[in-house]
């Protein structure tokens, strides 16, 4: 629904808490214009009328054509580190939301999604299989594999997931030789656990809920992420994809600060 549906009192209700959201990560950049920035950027975001990234942000926010370099350029400044913000962001969810908590735990949700690309040159772009049982998708698709985590707030009667991070767990395997890249060697399946164990580190306890797509002996295994430790287990055991070696259905280990849970 779009602000005009919403009365004025909503409206500056809803402006102030953004405000308040956004400033909070001014201290996470060294220079005052970089922040401006990213402030300008998430609101071109959150009011864009379509995907053309940046061209968007110009368009939506009635923005000078002349501001196009100066938002690219804000992506490659070193006045900021997306861990920095990404750590912020987890302090803004826990201090502002009503989360979720079953026991002492706070409940984390993990999933993979494959998103078709039409280019076959584009950054992160390869040849992804699809675990489907709809015969009418296609085995094999080009396109970027995303990772995302979030976490529960509300209650039983009224969940809502906030979203903690989205990134690309796959295809980054040719930035492993540019200078000054921090890419990671892992799978997508070991960095949505590391995905959750940082933000473990903020939110303490948590259960990391996932499909039994991630349920694999690497996953579980005590070199998946130091200190991991079997929980439980059963015998039953669904269908193998091809390279993939499946533990029993139901099974859950943990670490000190997140227990992950594999549903059957």
């Amino acid at each position: 629904m779009s602000l005009p549906y919403f009365s004025v009192v909503y409206h500056t209700i809803m402006l102030n808490f953004i405000d308040k959201v956004l400033c909070q990560f001014e201290s996470c950049f060294s220079r005052k214009a970089s922040f401006r920035w990213f402030v300008t950027i998430t609101i071109g975001f959150m009011l864009r009328s379509d995907k053309l990234g940046v061209t968007s942000v110009i368009r939506d926010l009635a923005l000078s054509p002349d501001c196009y370099l100066s938002m690219i350029h804000f992506f490659r400044a070193s006045s900021w580190s997306l861990d920095a913000i990404r750590r912020r962001w987890f302090c803004v969810v826990d201090g502002s939301f009503p989360l979720y908590k079953e026991g002492n735990f706070h409940i984390l949700v993990g999933d993979g999604v494959k998103q078709s690309k039409e280019g076959r040159r584009m950054p992160g772009v390869k040849k992804l299989f699809q675990e489907s049982e709809n015969s009418a998708k296609p085995d094999y698709i080009h396109g970027h594999m995303f990772g995302g985590l979030g976490i529960l707030a509300g209650n039983p009667g009224n969940w809502a997931c906030i979203p903690l991070s989205i990134r690309l767990h796959d295809g980054l395997q040719a930035a492993h030789s540019w200078k000054g890249a921090s890419v990671s060697h892992a799978s997508h399946v070991l960095k949505m656990i590391g995905d959750a164990y940082r933000a473990a580190q903020t939110f303490g306890d948590c259960i990391l809920l996932l499909d039994r797509y991630f349920l694999t002996v690497p996953a579980l295994g005590a070199e998946a992420v130091p200190g991991i430790t079997f929980c439980s287990g059963r015998n039953k055991r669904g269908p193998e994809h091809p390279g993939r070696h499946l533990p029993g259905a139901g099974t859950a280990f943990h670490h000190p600060s997140v227990q992950l849970s594999f549903p059957n």
